[in-house]
């Protein structure tokens, strides 16, 4: 019975010991740069959009101002960021454009070449992405 609970005591400082020596994991939010970086992320994907003739009619007649405004504040959102969406609902402001699976992958396509040019890692962007199963459902109507 000792002996076990020697084992067990040494098996829990071990661990205990790898947890300290691993430098913690940073959020999301700061992986993505935090606030500056998250914009800069939000510009990067509009200038794709732009130029993305899969999807760009989408944004015709779009205040950029404000979609630059909202986007950040979902990024962070998403992110774990210390923000607030203020924003109209997904479902509501995507009603009746007509965006189909298609777009939808586009503009994940063009957030993807903003994160890359901006040097967000793969690790990031992956767990941004997760984070879109739901907004597609609110986005992309049938």
């Amino acid at each position: 019975m000792l002996l076990h609970a020697r084992i067990l005591g040494i098996g829990a400082a071990l661990a205990l010991t790898a947890c300290a020596s691993a430098p913690p994991r940073p959020g999301l939010y700061a992986e993505l740069g935090g606030g500056e970086g998250i914009q800069a992320i939000v510009d990067g994907f509009l200038g794709h959009v732009a130029e993305d003739a899969r999807i760009n009619h989408f944004f015709a007649g779009t205040d950029v101002m404000r979609l630059r405004e909202k986007l950040a504040e979902q990024i962070c959102v998403e992110a774990g960021g210390p923000c607030t969406y203020t924003g109209v609902a997904m479902d509501v402001i995507h009603a009746g454009r007509g965006i189909d699976a298609a777009a939808f992958n586009a503009v994940v396509e063009d957030l993807v070449a903003a994160m890359d040019d901006q040097g967000v890692s793969v690790s990031a962007q992956n767990r941004l992405l997760r984070q879109l199963p739901p907004l597609r459902e609110d986005i992309i109507h049938r």
